[in-house]
């Protein structure tokens, strides 16, 4: 009878390991998952020659590519350059967000 306890203890311990082993297994799998994401879609994203990412409250900001605006760090967004703004481009007078 002790022996039967005893293996039935000692099975339940190896079984409580082998769940603890594959819990952090798991988790650790769901983290490079996370991370792991495709950071490079923003960066290939094609502009047409009168599109910009720029700040919805801040026009004077413009980039060729996504990011956060420098005065206030809305998330730039893409659309067509308005004249003023396609002035500005000539002109150098944007503010350029920092990369």
């Amino acid at each position: 009878m002790a022996v039967i306890i005893a293996a039935t203890l000692l099975k339940n311990q190896i079984m409580k390991k082998i769940l603890f082993i594959a819990i952090i297994l798991i988790s650790i799998g769901f983290v490079f998952a996370a991370c792991s994401g495709n950071n490079n879609k923003a960066n290939t994203e094609q502009l047409a020659k009168d599109e910009m990412f720029t700040c919805t409250m801040h026009n004077e900001v413009m980039s060729d590519h996504p990011g956060e605006c420098p005065k206030c760090g809305m998330k730039l967004v893409k659309q067509k350059m308005t004249a003023e703004q396609q002035k500005m481009m000539n002109e150098g007078t944007y503010v350029k967000p920092k990369e």
